[in-house]
């Protein structure tokens, strides 16, 4: 049943963290004497690449929910499989990686496998002795470097005996915090097929979180081909091997495409079935903080309950690119729902150079800063 908490988040939580916007009150930069921007809109005063603006000093006290790695035994198994991923050595590099994610202020990463995870074309056999390396490699990272790194339990969704085996056989080891799900398999729905629902009521006995993350390939693209042609920003003719996310396929598509994954987990009654899981949603939560109200509207009466009343069983990473919408974001969740996410893959600082910027830029209270930063996670995942 959703706490009381939940319940009235508009009111107790969202609404002033961040100020107020919605309902008309001071922004926390307003009330600390900064200008008004009345009369002028973000379009008008935004400067290029906000992200990059350089973040508050600080040592590393920050936990990444959104850090990808590849591990050497889940790279072999792709390259011996015929699909070697393009994930560089370097990433693995356990030192490295400390290093790099200290110097920006995170002092620990959840790892997961990447966008081009191989449970579309993986036969069972293949989907789960690839989870099992996985899996392996990151409970030794974590006792190598319990401070540093935790991980994100990795199973072959398009198998759900082998998944749920393999659930079983992780759940409890040191350091795997949560479950790592696709929001969907080449545009197939799995996760709401009843021959997945015993992975769903596991996760619901183990109280264990779910981190939903797109994943890449053509098979998987948003709308196809849509976003992937000339209007789209591909030129034709050009090599589109050399681009692995081509056009819009990684920007609008994976926004809409964590969207639809949301929403249908509220409107299939599945949050409803597992009250006792809480999904973490990557890319900032895509386009449904946005979208909300329409889904509501439009909904055809197929949410038991209003539809805001379901956004707080999510938590949504920082990773908007905007301070603006991040601000937002806070607004509709509230500042306990919203925990740091940069996206790294290759090494710390290659996506996200300032991983603390937004948040500092969107001038959140100290408190809620902190429950972003770090608070938030350590809690979800009883650090």
């Amino acid at each position: 049943m959703m706490e009381p908490t939940r319940r009235n988040f508009m009111k107790a939580g969202a609404l002033a963290s961040a100020g107020g916007l919605l309902g008309g009150a001071q922004t926390h930069a307003q009330a600390k004497g900064a200008a008004p921007l009345l009369g002028k809109s973000f379009a008008e005063h935004a400067s290029p690449k906000l992200w990059t603006r350089p973040q508050r000093p600080t040592g590393p006290i920050s936990i990444d929910v959104h850090s990808h790695w590849a591990p050497p035994a889940y790279l072999k198994a792709k390259a011996d499989l015929g699909q070697p991923d393009f994930l560089p050595p370097i990433n693995h590099d356990l030192d490295h990686r400390k290093a790099g994610q200290e110097k920006l202020g995170i002092q620990m990463s959840l790892l997961t496998l990447g966008g081009f995870r191989p449970w579309v074309w993986v036969t069972p056999e293949q989907g789960a002795m690839i989870a099992r390396v996985s899996n392996d490699a990151a409970i030794a990272a974590h006792k190598a470097y319990p401070s540093s790194f935790i991980g994100g339990i990795e199973v072959n969704c398009s198998d759900p005996v082998g998944s749920l085996a393999e659930l079983n056989r992780v759940a409890g080891q040191p350091g795997m915090v949560c479950l790592h799900l696709p929001t969907s398999l080449a545009g197939r729905d799995f996760m709401f097929e009843p021959a997945f629902q015993p992975i769903f009521a596991r996760a619901q006995e183990l109280r264990l979180p779910i981190l939903l993350h797109p994943l890449d390939g053509e098979a998987n693209w948003f709308g196809g081909k849509r976003l992937a042609d000339a209007a789209s920003g591909v030129a034709p003719g050009g090599n589109e091997a050399a681009n692995r996310f081509p056009g819009l396929t990684n920007s609008l598509g994976n926004s809409l495409e964590v969207a639809v994954c949301m929403t249908k987990l509220i409107s299939s009654g599945t949050l409803d079935k597992y009250p006792d899981i809480d999904f973490i949603a990557t890319t900032g939560g895509g386009a449904l903080p946005y979208v909300g109200g329409r889904l509501e509207n439009r909904g055809g009466g197929k949410y038991p309950k209003a539809v805001y009343e379901y956004f707080r069983r999510f938590y949504f990473d920082t990773l908007t690119y905007w301070p603006e919408s991040l601000r937002f974001m806070v607004e509709m969740v509230g500042p306990d729902r919203v925990v740091l996410g940069t996206d790294n893959m290759y090494s710390p600082g290659v996506m996200i150079e300032q991983p603390h910027s937004l948040i500092d830029q969107a001038n959140f209270a100290e408190s809620d800063r902190d429950l972003i930063l770090r608070g938030n996670l350590h809690r979800l995942f009883k650090l």
